[in-house]
């Protein structure tokens, strides 16, 4: 099964770094993360990527020593495992759902795929997730997941601190946390290049009750700010995603 990985964004909330390399290349670790993301698919067998380019593209292609050209499988190997990687330029300035439009031409009539945003790491089980939609045979799967709060949790009881809890998990809400898999004809529901992920398409599978939601406990996070990284690096420290 194929495993795209969209990574042509620009990555503005983490100027700091992606003034230099695109987002997915930023190092946690030795490694950029797009390599950790890459190893948790290939954790659970999946070996076949398609990395959905844009911004620095360039970049990108240099760190693959055997990359060739645009849209043609080159072998890697991560952590002593044999992966096939395809690299596609999706343009500078699409968007998310524009970027995965180009799947379109890789895909068989009924194939299906995954796919996950190149800036979050999880421990997510890829073969129960695919297991799950599978069985709930829904046009799309999401892996949704309850971040942690950005502040502390103060309880207040007779003027006095009942609880005090630094940045708890959040309880009751979900927010999608990227790992999904899809149908081809998901990508039917992306108008262009324009065309938003988390907006139109999501919605209209979501209204035509065809999206599932796989609940994730354990660990997870995204890159988005310089503290994300941060944060990131110290967990990377304590071998909290060591794949």
């Amino acid at each position: 099964m194929k495993v795209a990985i969209l990574a042509g964004g620009k990555g503005t909330r983490l100027s700091e770094l992606t003034k230099e390399v695109p987002k997915p290349m930023v190092k946690i670790g030795t490694k950029p993360i797009l390599i950790h993301i890459m190893s948790l698919y290939l954790k659970y067998n999946f070996k076949e990527f398609i990395i959905l380019a844009g911004y620095k593209s360039n970049i990108i292609k240099k760190f693959f020593k055997n990359f060739k050209k645009n849209n043609t499988p080159f072998n890697y190997k991560i952590n002593n495992k044999n992966c096939r990687i395809t690299i596609i330029e999706s343009g500078k300035n699409s968007m998310t759902g524009g970027r995965l439009k180009f799947l379109k031409k890789l895909l068989q009539k009924d194939e299906e795929f995954m796919f996950t945003y190149g800036d979050g790491i999880s421990n997510v089980n890829i073969k129960k997730l695919l297991k799950f939609h599978k069985k709930n045979k829904k046009m799309v799967t999401v892996t949704a997941v309850r971040p942690p709060a950005r502040f502390g949790e103060i309880i207040i009881k007779n003027n006095l601190v009942d609880s005090f809890k630094e940045k708890p998990q959040v309880t009751q809400a979900w927010i999608n946390g990227g790992f999904f898999v899809a149908k081809k004809n998901f990508l039917n529901l992306i108008k262009n290049k324009k065309t938003i992920l988390e907006k139109k398409p999501l919605e209209k599978a979501s209204k035509r009750k065809q999206l599932a939601v796989f609940k994730h406990y354990n660990f997870w996070k995204c890159m988005d700010t310089l503290r994300d990284k941060e944060v990131l690096q110290d967990i990377y420290k304590k071998n909290r995603f060591n794949f």
